[in-house]
């Protein structure tokens, strides 16, 4: 079974907060609980300030000709940005699938059954007792 993915414009709505159509539900769940969902997150997060910040650096280091302090504030508010969209990550994916008809906590409890599937198969693998 192929998951159907959103085109560009889409997938751009999407990380920007609107709600996919039905035939996405999957690819949705995918996005939120994949090995690399802090990832998405981090990305959905920074995509709305990125346009402002480069403005901002152009403003501040072009007309105000101190563009080391320029770069130093974009930074800072870059990294404060990912340290709010990263605390909220877990809330806002799980309420992220609830608009999709998924039950709360859904996309937590999929990551949790991965890993603990991922363990077993580790112990399985790494953790035999040797023969006696």
């Amino acid at each position: 079974m192929s998951i159907e993915r959103p085109g560009p414009a889409r997938w751009l709505y999407y990380q920007l907060g609107g709600r996919l159509p039905e035939r996405y539900r999957d690819w949705v769940l995918h996005d939120a609980t994949c090995r690399t969902w802090v990832l998405r997150v981090l990305v959905r997060g920074l995509i709305p300030i990125v346009p402002l910040g480069a403005v901002l650096f152009v403003a501040l280091g072009v007309f105000g000709g101190a563009w080391p302090i320029a770069a130093g504030a974009l930074l800072l508010g870059l990294l404060v940005v990912a340290r709010i969209v990263l605390t909220n990550s877990v809330d806002s994916v799980d309420s992220r699938l609830v608009r999709y008809g998924f039950p709360p906590g859904h996309a937590s409890a999929v990551r949790r059954q991965r890993d603990a599937d991922a363990a077993e198969r580790y112990k399985a693998v790494w953790r035999q007792q040797p023969p006696e």
